[in-house]
């Protein structure tokens, strides 16, 4: 509450316990979580202020192209269909144009924003309607891969080298691991689960932390954007 009073979003809320659970002396720590919408906490090596930022969307367009067109199903188990496609560069420009990717970081979002209507208009303009679908679901496989390579490399600069350590539902799906090695081949990509924390835990896991942290009275320190410990 007192963020958004000082002008700010209120999110993201994650970097406050990804700096006390997994900050390590001498190594670039990117915590990417790839859950509906991907964000990612940026633990500088050389022990910096922790930076942090959506970068677009993830499991919600992908969640959302398999419920459409697959009955029964709720998700790409292991990204085994969008394995299938081929990604359309065209419609994949296409959504790369919305505003946000062009906005300067640190930014958030939400799937009010990248929505089915969002993706539907977009496949509109490029005529791109009748796409197979395995082809819609590897363009969005690029899409979220290729937003957070862009936004890892803004942050990290000429050190690209990084520790990902991966959570959320995403953390499952080997096609788009594949496609963030791609846009990312100096980093050393991996789960939660190398450093404790399981992938799937990882953010309830957070936010048990927050609530203690709480009930302890320990203030938390707002930098920008993000709030820290203080």
């Amino acid at each position: 509450q007192k963020h958004v009073a000082a002008g700010y979003e209120g999110a993201p809320l994650t970097p406050f316990a990804d700096e006390l659970l997994f900050r390590k002396a001498g190594v670039n720590r990117l915590l990417l979580n790839l859950g509906g919408i991907a964000n990612f906490t940026l633990l500088p090596a050389d022990g910096g202020p922790a930076q942090a930022t959506d970068t677009g969307p993830a499991n919600t367009l992908l969640d959302a192209v398999v419920r459409q067109h697959y009955p029964g199903r709720t998700y790409d188990e292991g990204g085994q269909l969008a394995a299938q496609g081929r990604p359309h560069a065209g419609l994949l420009a296409a959504l790369r144009s919305h505003p946000f990717f062009a906005a300067p970081f640190p930014k958030t979002t939400g799937p009010e924003l990248f929505s089915p209507a969002y993706l539907l208009e977009n496949q509109r303009n490029t005529a791109t309607e009748n796409l197979p679908v395995p082809d819609v679901l590897a363009t969005l496989i690029e899409l979220t891969a290729s937003a957070v390579g862009q936004a890892a490399r803004h942050y990290l600069g000429l050190q690209p080298a990084a520790e990902i350590l991966v959570s959320g539902g995403g953390a499952h799906n080997v096609t788009l691991l594949a496609a963030l090695a791609r846009h990312l081949p100096a980093a050393h990509l991996r789960s939660t689960a190398a450093a404790g924390v399981p992938p799937d835990a990882k953010e309830a896991m957070l936010f048990a932390v927050l609530a203690n942290e709480t009930l302890a009275g320990h203030p938390a320190l707002s930098l920008g954007k993000i709030s820290l410990p203080g």
